[in-house]
């Protein structure tokens, strides 16, 4: 399947505004869906991509040509990765480089280092479900350290390298855990209400479909944002999951032997809708929306428990704009 079938644009979302669709499913690999694109001169940014749904994401975009730096806490452990790439004709330079989100001094230290203009962010890096509450030195709770703040600080920081490219893509990896989470501006790190990894995790993950409503204001630099759910894979990120927990998921059997429900994910299908985002031409243009099974998701409501669409309280404009300026002052604070 090539990318040179238009995407098709039919059903509407709660704003009137057609959903966007395209020729692709959830059972779509990532490099299906820039298959024919040519990335070369690119260049791109992929948090968390050592392993999983980023490594698949690192391979698709260098593999079409994108030169891709893999921002890890551990470089070493994307040395493999670059040197797998390394050896495929035509493929762009993989390089690692050391990147913790929970760290401010490494975020800046990252940004402080990153030199020219730069086309895709791809904020992939996530932890899941943490059993404790856990802070940062700031005080952040640590899921929406890594997934949101982190990301945050990351994407503004490099917004002059994004402005300078002339048409770059954010692309932010959320989690349908969002839909039952919204972000708690009283409380948003659990100093009083009692802690929950769930809640948490939901929490940040709104954030994180906050962050690319908010950045539609970054239009105007040709900038655009759009965020996603991957769906259900068996990834690291399930490694603060104990065992009970999944066993619930349906996900280990009793000898503690882990393998995926049916209708869960490879990690290559998973990083479809990232990649689509990233780069397919199909998205153009295209900024502040949610995707899922590379497609444009509906907004629901809370009174409708959904399996899947994007929660209204994740893409409220006034709520993204004031969840900007809670992060941008949370930065702020030494």
């Amino acid at each position: 399947m090539t990318n040179n079938a238009p995407a098709s644009r039919h059903s509407r979302n709660d704003t009137g505004r057609p959903l966007l669709t395209t020729p692709f499913t959830a059972r779509t690999e990532a490099r299906e869906v820039i298959e024919g694109v040519d990335l070369t001169g690119r260049r791109a940014v992929v948090t968390g991509g050592a392993s999983g749904l980023g490594a698949e994401t690192v391979r698709a975009l260098a593999e079409a040509g994108a030169e891709v730096t893999v921002a890890v806490r551990r470089p070493e452990a994307a040395e493999p990765l670059a040197r797998e790439l390394a050896r495929v004709d035509a493929a762009g330079t993989v390089h690692p480089a050391p990147l913790d989100l929970s760290d401010r001094t490494s975020v800046d230290a990252f940004v402080r280092d990153w030199r020219g203009p730069l086309d895709i962010l791809v904020a992939n890096a996530g932890i899941m479900a943490l059993p404790e509450r856990t802070l940062t030195p700031q005080g952040w709770e640590m899921q929406l350290a890594v997934n949101y703040l982190g990301h945050f600080a990351l994407a503004t920081g490099l917004h002059p390298s994004l402005r300078e490219a002339g048409s770059a893509r954010v692309v932010v990896v959320s989690s349908g855990a969002h839909l039952n989470a919204p972000f708690d501006f009283d409380d948003p790190h659990f100093a009083r209400r009692p802690y929950d990894p769930w809640a948490a995790y939901g929490q940040s993950k709104s954030a994180d479909v906050l962050l690319a409503a908010g950045a539609r204001h970054w239009a105007a630099d040709g900038i655009t944002a759009n965020a996603l759910n991957p769906g259900y894979i068996l990834t690291g990120l399930q490694r603060h999951l104990d065992d009970d927990t999944m066993r619930a998921f349906g996900v280990m059997d009793d000898e503690g032997n882990v393998a995926p429900l049916p209708y869960y994910k490879t990690p290559a299908q998973g990083a479809s809708t990232s990649v689509l985002l990233a780069a397919s031409p199909l998205l153009e243009g295209v900024t502040g929306r949610y995707f899922e099974d590379n497609q444009e998701a509906r907004i629901v409501t809370g009174e409708e428990n959904p399996a899947g669409g994007v929660a209204a309280h994740a893409v409220d404009p006034g709520t993204a704009d004031r969840l900007w300026d809670y992060a941008t002052e949370a930065l702020r604070t030494p």
